[in-house]
């Protein structure tokens, strides 16, 4: 491994390690963040990155192949017939209407109908990497946006199939060698039989998945060595993209393939834990190479040309998006979204357009303007998203609306439980079995029609939203139950309620004790931490196990909880000075077991004897 690399992959790690923490911390997501490492590092602005930085894009590029061989993965027979409206409906129309539309341009603006039907093809593109990273981060993958977005996604990337196939047809000029390509087999092959190459590489592919790959990883599995599966997958991804790019084809789009044919394969959960940590590093590396690769010194030359061609396929596909939308009856709010994260170009057409290069179909400027402009949108597309959700959404009062209106709530009862899954469902069979009536209100329509077939009385709609409340009684009830999943949606209730209905006490569930303390400054006093009890639970029937005397084991639970939930409140006001807080926890840690052991020697009343370290030794030993 030569110097170079090694010093390259120590300032592409760096940057990210300082660029993308303060990208998060500013709402701007993780994808923008490896795109300004890659700016900041590069030739044109610390220049720690020149023209050797190509050693690390070709590693960095594996991060796009395994990703799409994880989308593969994801794409099972069954759940693409279930999406399949929306796939076809959806999706084919935004490839077909985006490349449309812009062959249209193209040949307005003096291109070749081939050479515009080509641009056209691979701007029709959007990021995969970008929107899906996106999507997951804001929480909005099942909403109607993200389940659009994901569809049309899906599509393109199945639609890069038939696109390698038909570039070679539209190349006007045979390639030479003096054109510079050194692409491999393929680019020395007549168009026609390009095409019938690229077809035929996806029928090897196709085969090899399920006559040989299957029962070579069925062989690995018997050894029961996890490394040695974990070599194997990255042996598959790494070959296939090797053999693809022999005979001059995408290495994504052969990997891609691959985990379509093994998404049902039995293989399937175990090549997902072993390729996403690589995945995820080797595709942080992606982006901040092409954050490095925009050349600012041609942006600078043609300023006008760039802006306005970005501007234009912004701004046109994003009208072509936004029709879309509307005519799927997309919310407003959800349309915003669906239009904003897919306007951008994708990293697939870096690949195509460097398959353009090789056969010929576009002049080099124009392949490098094109570059330049998708990189430039990628870069801009979170900017985007952070201007939509912090200036915009609001505005339509939250991230995500069912397309199903709120019920109407004939009853009002003295408790208001809001969120009804897991967690709730059992605190309302609790309150029911004993009598005591609630009015539980969800948000999530499928969940409430499935209750409702079970016998409860569920009522669709937002708990935060004011009129709801009113109608569910709020004005008159005692108690309100927040058994809501998501703790942002959480603390909005609690300050919906203190505004509205400072007269209700609130009873709240946190998922861990941080949000317990944004929940203490907003004035909550009854919070409730999802693992804690559960957890002493679990720990009390060990000691039963192990020898303890039932009444002893349950007692130290209680004594536990009791000592746990004081040091919870104590700790509350050193929880913004991260060192005097690590100090009180483990004063709090030390002072709550000398307690516990104190309860735990000889009572009188009880008989318990104590339990001292020779003993329970004892104990343990003769238990396992």
């Amino acid at each position: 491994m030569s110097e170079s690399f090694l010093y390259q992959a120590v300032v592409y790690l760096a940057a990210a390690l300082v660029c993308v923490p303060f990208a998060k911390k500013l709402g701007m997501g993780s994808v923008l963040g490896y795109l300004f490492a890659g700016i900041l590092i590069g030739p044109f602005v610390l220049g720690f990155i020149g023209e050797e930085g190509e050693d690390i894009m070709h590693a960095a590029e594996f991060g796009v192949v395994m990703m799409l061989f994880l989308v593969g993965l994801e794409l099972e027979p069954s759940a693409f017939w279930k999406m399949k409206n929306r796939i076809l409906g959806v999706g084919m129309s935004q490839v077909l209407v985006t490349a449309t539309v812009i062959t249209g341009i193209g040949i307005a603006i003096g291109l070749t109908w081939q050479s515009a039907l080509a641009v056209s093809l691979a701007l029709a593109m959007s990021s995969t990497a970008i929107v899906i990273q996106t999507l997951k981060e804001k929480g909005l993958m099942n909403a109607e946006s993200g389940k659009s977005s994901f569809a049309v996604l899906l599509f393109q990337d199945i639609a890069v199939i038939p696109i390698l196939a038909l570039l070679p047809l539209l190349a006007v000029t045979s390639p030479d060698a003096s054109h510079g390509n050194h692409g491999g087999g393929l680019a020395d092959l007549p168009a026609w039989l390009q095409t019938i190459a690229v077809l035929g590489a996806v029928g090897v592919i196709i085969l090899a998945g399920n006559y040989l790959v299957s029962p070579f990883l069925r062989i690995i599995a018997k050894t029961h060595i996890r490394e040695l599966f974990t070599a194997a997958a990255l042996l598959l991804v790494v070959g296939i993209a090797a053999l693809m790019q022999t005979v001059g084809l995408s290495p994504a789009l052969g990997t891609f393939l691959a985990g379509v044919v093994l998404a049902n394969s039995e293989f399937k959960h175990e090549l997902e834990s072993d390729i996403d940590p690589f995945k995820g590093l080797l595709l942080g590396l992606f982006f901040i190479a092409v954050g490095a690769s925009i050349n600012f010194e041609l942006i600078g030359k043609e300023t006008l040309t760039i802006v306005g061609l970005t501007l234009g396929v912004l701004i046109t596909k994003t009208v072509i998006l936004a029709s879309i939308g509307m005519f799927s009856k997309l919310k407003t709010d959800q349309n915003l979204i669906f239009m904003i994260g897919l306007s951008q170009v994708g990293e697939f057409a870096f690949v195509l357009f460097s398959f353009m290069n090789q056969t010929q179909i576009l002049e080099p400027h124009l392949i490098e303007l094109m570059m330049a402009v998708t990189a430039i949108s990628m870069a801009t597309t979170p900017i985007f998203f952070l201007i939509l959700e912090k200036l915009i959404l609001p505005r339509f009062g939250t991230k995500e609306k069912d397309d199903k209106t709120a019920d109407e709530i004939d009853q009002q009862h003295k408790i208001i439980i809001a969120g009804f899954s897991h967690f709730g469902s059992t605190i309302g069979r609790f309150l029911r079995a004993n009598g005591i009536e609630a009015t539980i209100l969800d948000n999530d329509s499928d969940r409430v029609d499935l209750l409702r077939k079970m016998g409860f009385k569920v009522y669709y709609g937002d708990a935060t939203r004011v009129d709801l409340l009113h109608s569910a009684g709020a004005d008159q009830a005692t108690l309100l139950i927040s058994a809501i999943d998501d703790p942002e949606i959480t603390l909005h209730l609690v300050e919906v309620m203190n505004k509205h209905f400072p007269n209700v006490e609130l009873m709240i569930r946190t998922p861990h004790r941080f949000y317990g303390y944004e929940l203490m400054e907003h004035g909550v006093k009854n919070i409730y931490r999802d693992s804690l009890d559960t957890s002493i639970r679990l720990g009390v029937d060990v000691l039963k196990k192990i020898g303890f005397r039932s009444y002893t084991a349950t007692r130290a639970g209680q004594n536990f909880l009791n000592y746990d939930e004081t040091a919870f409140k104590q700790l509350f006001e050193f929880r913004k000075d991260q060192k005097n807080y690590i100090v009180r926890v483990r004063e709090q840690i030390e002072e709550q077991e000398k307690l516990l052991q104190n309860d735990l020697q000889v009572n009188p009343t009880t008989g318990d004897h104590a339990w001292d370290s020779d003993h329970m030794r004892n104990v343990v030993n003769s238990k396992v």
